[in-house]
């Protein structure tokens, strides 16, 4: 009969995804084709792709989900040109302009990041690179929130290392650095001029080298291929990052990508699916852009990612944590406590 046919395509296309499944578990690189096959596989297929990254998650991190929440500690006025980005030099959009907040009030966002339930905080800084002054001012709050609050993973975000702020950072408590590779060495000059994929590479690494974890990862939605996001996928995978947080493109008004249409969910998922597959043992970090892209459909990013951002981004709003955590139980996940 017509459905028993249906039925064994779909164990026999079922069965495709499980072995990228199992490479993961095996610790196996993903074949290129097979990661390829992921990001094009019909509609359909969507729920044997989701299942086959849910058991990879499954094995490394259960049914938790960390909760992370952002302090854009100074916000604009940064002389880069990242095209998706409505803090660069090129955009015109209209956001909170101002200088780095004050070490008390780092800290008294990180004491109430706890109360909300997040497990990990990261402060976040626009600009090239930090300054010798931005580090020190770090130091100072990472070693002030780590007497308060040891538990807390702390991370920062302030662009460009240069030779020994990432031991300082280290040193005072900071557990992770964030700087995201964002898309493809092939595609990066498309979306940034003013620095270089090779610029990203090298903060990741000498973040590693220091001892620090690498939080670094991608937008999805540039104008990217999937060549391109297997590329990226793959690179991450070779620089062994801890934590990757998959960004889906928010288009804002005034800067060069505000006018790109959105990604069809489908696409976000097998997105998120692809990472889970390539990098099995890092959080996959369903970050900004979300709640925009996924829309009803963002309790499904779950089943590859272990980790979601609460109350807000940067520049743009987010899903509030106790909506979070209710999406987050009423799947029968569990959020990760400190």
């Amino acid at each position: 009969m017509v459905w028993e046919l249906q039925a064994d395509e779909a164990l026999a296309r079922a069965g495709r995804y499980r072995r990228a499944a199992e490479r993961a578990l095996a610790d196996e690189p993903l074949p290129r084709d097979e990661a390829l096959a992921v990001l094009e596989s019909p509609d359909g297929d969507l729920p044997p792709v989701l299942s086959a990254a849910y058991a990879v998650r499954a094995r490394y991190f259960g049914r938790r989900v960390k909760l992370c929440v952002l302090n854009n500690a100074r916000s604009g006025l940064c002389p880069e040109d990242c095209g998706y980005c409505s803090q660069s030099a090129v955009s015109t959009a209209d956001i909170p302009r101002y200088r780095l907040r004050p070490v008390p009030e780092l800290v008294a966002a990180a004491r109430d990041a706890v109360v909300r339930g997040a497990r990990r905080y990261c402060m976040v800084v626009s600009a090239r690179g930090p300054s010798a002054a931005d580090i020190a001012h770090f130091a100072r709050a990472a070693r002030a929130i780590r007497t308060e609050l040891p538990d807390l993973e702390l991370c920062v975000s302030c662009g460009i290392l240069g030779d020994g702020q990432a031991e300082t950072l280290r040193t005072a408590g900071i557990d992770f650095v964030n700087h995201n590779l964002n898309t493809s060495r092939r595609f990066y000059p498309a979306i940034c001029t003013t620095h270089t994929y090779d610029d990203r590479v090298a903060t990741v690494e000498r973040a590693k080298r220091a001892g620090l974890a690498a939080c670094s990862g991608v937008i999805v939605g540039m104008g990217e291929t999937h060549d391109d996001l297997v590329d990226v996928a793959t690179a991450l995978g070779a620089l062994r990052v801890e934590s990757l947080p998959v960004n889906f493109l928010h288009p804002i008004d005034g800067t060069p990508l505000g006018e790109r249409p959105l990604l069809p969910v489908a696409d976000c998922l097998r997105a998120l699916a692809l990472f889970r597959l390539t990098n099995p043992r890092a959080e996959i970090r369903a970050a900004g852009g979300r709640e925009l892209a996924l829309g009803e459909a963002q309790p499904l990013a779950l089943l590859a990612a272990n980790s979601i951002f609460v109350d807000g981004y940067l520049t743009t709003p987010g899903q509030g944590h106790r909506d979070a955590v209710t999406m987050v139980e009423s799947l029968g996940f569990e959020v990760e406590r400190g």
